[in-house]
C-alpha cells in the first residue's frame, strides 16, 4: 500500500506580516512611530488616516493617526522570527482566529532583537498581524470570476498553530 502524501494545494505559507502603530494624533508622534517602524522592518511605513472626526479626542477626519508597514516573502519570515523571540517564542491560543491569522502586540518595541533604544523616539508599542495562506486563496481577490474558498481549504486555528510550531518553533499556551 502506497503512503499517502499531502496535496501541494494544502501547503500553508506566510502571506504577509503587518506592523501597526496607532498613535492617535498627528505631528511629532507620527514621525517617531515612522522612524521606529522603519528601524524595525527596514521598509518605509505609510500613514493611516482618521475615518471620522472625534471631537472628544481632538481627532479630525483625514488626519494621520497611525502608521503601518506590510512585509511579504523572505523579509516577513526573518521579521517573524525576531518578533516571536521578543515574545519568548510563546503565543496565546486566543491570538489565533479561524481563518489562518495570528494577531498580537508588543508593549515596548525595544524588546525586539536587533532594535536599539533611541532617546529621540522613546519607547513605543505596536500591533502585529500575521496572515497565512494556501495556494488557491487568490480566487476571492481576482477581478473576474470571484469565488469563495471552500470549507476544507480554509486554514483552521489548529492548522495555523501546528504550522507556526513546526516552522518557527513557537509554543502555544
Amino acid at each position: 500500500m502506497a503512503q499517502q502524501t499531502e496535496s501541494p494545494m494544502k501547503k500553508i505559507s506566510v502571506a504577509k506580516v503587518v506592523l501597526n502603530m496607532g498613535v492617535g494624533k498627528s505631528g511629532e508622534p507620527i514621525e517617531k512611530a515612522k522612524r521606529a517602524l522603519k528601524h524595525i522592518s527596514g521598509q518605509q511605513p505609510s500613514p493611516r488616516y482618521a475615518k471620522a472626526t472625534q471631537r472628544d479626542w481632538g481627532v479630525h477626519k483625514g488626519e494621520p493617526i497611525g502608521v503601518a508597514v506590510t512585509l511579504r516573502n523572505e523579509p516577513a519570515i526573518a521579521l517573524i522570527k525576531r518578533l516571536f523571540a521578543a515574545k519568548g517564542n510563546q503565543m496565546k491560543g486566543s491570538s489565533f482566529d479561524n481563518f489562518g491569522n495570528l494577531s498580537f502586540g508588543i508593549k515596548e518595541h525595544i524588546d525586539i532583537p536587533g532594535v536599539k533604544y533611541d532617546p529621540q523616539d522613546g519607547i513605543l508599542g505596536l500591533d502585529i498581524s500575521i496572515s497565512l495562506t494556501r495556494p488557491g486563496f487568490n480566487i476571492r481577490l481576482r477581478s473576474k470570476h470571484k469565488a469563495s474558498v471552500g470549507k476544507t481549504h480554509i486554514i483552521t486555528s489548529e492548522e495555523a498553530k501546528a504550522f507556526l510550531t513546526r516552522e518557527f518553533g513557537i509554543q502555544v499556551v
